[in-house]
């Protein structure tokens, strides 16, 4: 029985051995083939096309998910900076004859839109050819595609132009029925992110910040397309006034929003035309995947200059509270010290995509802006916002750099904090009694109401934290405080006007941004590189490959619904004061 037992468990423990080993060779072996796949060098044909696949959604940076490599789910999320990277490889490589605009199902805020664009313009200036083909372009997509040189449809197709609308999901009723109170503390006439908690519908002062934003990026999306297509500004109004999505394909050639109407087969012909391809050979073909991996034919610098881009995307968490996606306070300022402290790095260009978030995680990092300004240039650019902690973490900044679509300002501050106490007491019937040594010693617990005294230690916290913030934006825009608090309350202003008023600096992307480090560095000769280092292939898969694979199917499934359900799901492990924008606005 004794050699039974000894023998069953070696063969065990054999088994397990094999196993783990097995399981390791798999993912060095899956990790061997992605990353020989994703890093050797795209070879490029003559006559070869860009093409630009408008389709999935758009990121800051893509960090690419191992577990849904391993799976092989695509959800179909691209780096903003690969798609800015592969425009101009595109335009410095003699081979590639000019882009094709695919237009698919496209989620890509307007900010970004409006970089990708910008870039395609540039692009134009090579002399090499654009085409847009769709069968239904979208109204982002068809942005995009109104720079091409010719536009076309399938006969069957249609395309999107109809206005922005923008709407908010309110949560108060749902609250009072399962028997949670959302006790909120705030300084903004504007801030209107506890709004959700505490209404069913915008505020007149919301509703008036909103239409003011969205009728600021709808205006520039209107005067680009107008330029580009030259239809005058009243006449894209009156076509959206009329829902051009609905209408017949004829209509957009008659209206001069599209060029031709064209089969699948037509468009591959043309491009075949346009390259000087044979019509019995292959078109050379080129994607987004492939341009990732074409070299630049840019000389090499020598001169040992670093002009470091620093991206500081996503929620703002705290160093005690850090986010499970965004920015944590801990390692943005660590990185931030290793840019002061290398003296190859002459400039730092901190690109900020952030809707805020942690009022204290937000203070961390303007610290350790304000550091590594004392050393060397910072410049800000701004994404897709740069609102509240984002702002508040940008405008130490030497100079600021904003597309005129980006959100930004939502200078406020509010606290948030639930009392759960009918739903445990009265609907789920569970009771808690304790004993404490001070009268406040239970200050924000979630089982009962805040108290009076509570309640004024409360947004006494939050009024300071607002007079701290609007005290860092003076001082860091060089402007006095009253004239910051009347145009701070919370309200969110769009690039374009936060131009006006003094907010930002300059309007453009983030080459603009880069161009004006290296103007202030004082530097000619550079290499600009990214931070902070993506993860590797091995590195993603064995720290948070799950949690992000999880991450990206719920946000795959739930959609529009999927940025309220996240902030629910951390609110019990957020900052008490926070500094962000509504986190349930969307622009379609």
């Amino acid at each position: 029985m004794k050699d039974f037992l000894k023998y069953m468990l070696a063969a065990i423990v054999g088994v397990c051995i094999v196993g783990v080993v097995f399981t390791i060779i798999g993912i060095m072996s899956v990790a061997g083939m992605v990353a020989s796949s994703s890093g050797s060098e795209t070879k490029v044909n003559d006559n070869s096309v860009f093409i630009l696949n408008l389709s999935g959604s758009v990121e800051e940076r893509s960090q690419p998910n191992p577990l849904s490599q391993l799976m092989g789910d695509d959800f179909g999320t691209y780096g903003l900076d690969d798609i800015l990277s592969s425009i101009k490889k595109a335009k410095d490589n003699e081979k590639i004859k000019g882009i094709c605009l695919n237009a698919g199902a496209f989620s890509c805020s307007p900010a970004s839109l409006e970089e990708i664009r910008n870039a395609l313009v540039d692009f134009k200036e090579s002399g090499k050819f654009i085409v847009a083909y769709g069968g239904n372009y979208l109204q982002n997509t068809y942005y995009l595609a109104s720079v091409a040189d010719k536009v076309a449809i399938n006969p069957q197709g249609s395309l999107g132009w109809h206005g922005l609308a923008t709407q908010t999901y309110f949560l108060k009723d749902l609250y009072d029925k399962i028997g949670i109170e959302m006790q909120v503390f705030r300084v903004g006439t504007y801030k209107s992110a506890v709004e959700p908690y505490i209404a069913t519908q915008m505020s007149d002062a919301n509703r008036e910040q909103t239409q003011a934003f969205v009728n600021s990026i709808w205006g520039q999306m209107v005067a680009d397309v107008a330029e580009s297509r030259n239809i005058p500004a009243d006449s894209l109004n009156a076509l959206a006034d009329r829902n051009m999505d609905l209408q017949p394909t004829e209509t957009y050639i008659a209206t001069g929003l599209a060029d031709t109407l064209m089969y699948q087969d037509e468009m591959l012909a043309y491009l075949k035309q346009l390259t000087d391809t044979e019509e019995d050979d292959a078109l050379n073909k080129l994607y987004l995947d492939d341009m990732v991996n074409v070299q630049r034919n840019v000389p090499k610098d020598k001169s040992g200059n670093i002009l470091a881009v620093y991206y500081a995307a996503g929620t703002i968490g705290s160093s005690e509270l850090p986010t499970d996606e965004g920015i944590d306070p801990g390692k943005v300022t660590k990185d931030l010290r290793k840019l002061r402290e290398d003296e190859s790095v002459k400039a730092v260009v901190l690109r900020v995509n952030s809707p805020g978030g942690s009022a204290f995680g937000s203070e961390e990092i303007w610290r350790e802006v304000t550091l590594l300004k004392e050393k060397k240039p910072v410049i800000v650019s701004m994404g897709d916002y740069a609102a509240s902690g984002g702002y508040y973490i940008s405008c130490a900044a030497d100079w600021i750099v904003a597309q005129p679509t980006t959100l930004t300002g939502s200078i406020g501050i509010y606290g948030a904090i639930p009392n759960a106490g009918k739903l445990l007491n009265d609907k789920l019937g569970i009771h808690f009694d304790g004993v404490k040594t001070n009268k406040l010693a239970d200050l924000g617990d979630m089982t009962r109401p805040f108290n009076e005294e509570e309640k004024i230690l409360m947004q006494n916290m939050v009024n300071k934290g607002y007079e701290l913030f609007t005290q860092r934006c003076a001082d860091g825009r060089k402007m006095q405080i009253d004239e910051i608090k009347k145009i701070a309350e919370g309200r969110v202003w769009t690039g374009e006007m936060a131009k006006d008023l003094k907010l930002v600096d300059e309007l453009g992307g983030i080459d603009r941004a880069i161009a004006v480090a290296a103007e202030r560095a004082e530097i000619e000769d550079y290499t600009v590189m990214s931070y902070p280092k993506q993860e590797d292939f091995i590195s993603s898969l064995m720290s948070s490959g799950t949690d992000r694979y999880l991450s990206a199917r719920m946000k795959d499934e739930l959609g529009v619904f999927y940025e309220p359900f996240r902030h629910m799901q951390n609110l019990k492990n957020s900052d008490p004061v926070q500094a962000r924008l509504p986190f349930m606005i969307t622009i379609k």
